[in-house]
């Protein structure tokens, strides 16, 4: 059998493909429009070199996705190569330029020699949902938390009694920031009319958020320079984080939906710890296929709960976190592990049991979570939902 490899150095407007034989062989190098009749053109040249061709990518998703789509769809084995390993990977080959002609070449020839790379399956529509809403979710919180502290950074140089007693993360004190940021102003209203204002807009607790508001208004009587113009950006800053957290609450409201149609969500929210939001999360990044996980130490690896080695000449077993590791999969394992030790009476006599031993709260729950990627692992390789084995039963 003519076995060939070609390997896509994927862009936004433009691919590179480079194609090789078992020997190493250039057969083709093309550079391509991210275009459907171009790329189907690609496919059918190169289809054409070889009784099998293992294709090899840069990216899985973003400009990579119609290829990937038209090579799935052609029933083509599509292997995913990160870029840091194909920029590690670089240094091996002679030549210090870097084209993407010379990029596609790597591509090819790693998926020729490596047998570790993951191959690209057609994607489940309910978990490209989800991966899309968690995603926007990320967005949208990390907009709000950037306009929080620009929030607080500016209202502490004008009114610092004010900032300190605020909690911006209730929506309250974001309303009447949209009114009122100054003392001065405060002070000019009184507290009674402040109250009225504030319950005409509907805001709970409205007579104590107005008494605090006048207590921090007479601490100060100073006017800053500058205050007036901040006070506008304040009030701009506090409608945009009133917007966000809107935005927020819609798009948990997808997730949720989202998360609850999908077939495997009932296995995944049976787990301690594990609601709507987080769960999505996991979902979302692990795709529910367990395939792609030969054991639970691979899940633990790819959350970033399993250490990696760092051992050099007479120092061993020293162990670190690994560089490669999905972050917002490790997040979500960190709080649902932190979530079950208040719910769940395993998760909390091992998390007593790890403290016990001397580890920090964080290693703690950690360690916890490690743990429950064993469960998750096992629950969604058998397809059941989680439950809680009294001993005498396994006795029995």
């Amino acid at each position: 059998m003519n076995r060939i490899w070609a390997g896509i150095d994927a862009g936004k407007g433009h691919h590179h493909c480079f194609v090789i034989d078992g020997e190493g062989t250039k057969l083709l190098s093309r550079r391509v429009a991210n275009d459907e009749p171009d790329l189907l053109l690609l496919i059918t040249d190169v289809l054409a070199l070889g009784d099998e061709v293992i294709w090899a990518i840069d990216l899985a998703d973003g400009g990579a996705a119609l290829v990937i789509a038209l090579l799935l769809n052609h029933d083509q084995e599509v292997l995913y190569i990160p870029g840091r390993t194909v920029n590690r990977a670089t240094a091996g080959y002679r030549g210090e330029g870097k084209t993407d002609a010379r990029d596609a070449h790597v591509i090819a020839d790693q998926a020729r020699m490596r047998r570790d790379l993951q191959p690209i399956r057609p994607g489940d529509e309910a978990i490209i949902e989800l991966r899309l809403f968690t995603g926007r979710r990320a967005d949208l919180v990390c907009d709000r938390t950037r306009a929080v502290n620009r929030l607080r950074g500016l209202l502490t140089g004008i009114f610092p009694a004010f900032e300190r007693a605020l909690d911006l993360g209730n929506h309250g004190p974001l309303v009447l920031l949209t009114g009122y940021q100054t003392p001065a102003a405060i002070r000019r209203l009184g507290a009674s009319r402040l109250e009225q204002w504030l319950r005409n807009r509907k805001v709970r607790w409205c007579g104590a958020l107005a008494r605090t508001a006048m207590e921090a208004a007479e601490r100060q009587h100073t006017s800053v320079a500058g205050e007036k113009t901040v006070a506008v950006i304040v009030a701009t800053l506090a409608r945009e984080v009133i917007v966000l957290n809107e935005k927020i609450s819609e798009i948990d409201r997808q997730i949720e939906a989202s998360f609850r149609a999908h077939k495997q969500a009932a296995i995944v929210a049976s787990m301690p710890g594990i609601g709507n939001l987080l769960g999505a999360e996991i979902l979302a990044a692990i795709g529910g296929d367990m395939d792609l996980f030969g054991s639970p130490d691979r899940l633990a690896t790819y959350a970033g709960l399993a250490p990696a080695p760092r051992d050099s000449g007479k120092v061993s077993g020293n162990r670190h976190r690994p560089k490669r590791y999905h972050r917002r999969l490790q997040r979500a394992l960190f709080l649902a592990a932190m979530s079950s030790i208040t719910c769940c009476s395993e998760s909390r006599r091992y998390y007593d049991r790890k403290r016990a031993e001397g580890k920090r709260h964080s290693q703690a729950v950690l360690a916890l979570a490690r743990r429950r990627v064993n469960v998750l692992w096992a629950l969604l390789r058998d397809q059941r939902r989680y439950e809680l084995t009294p001993p005498s039963a396994i006795a029995g």
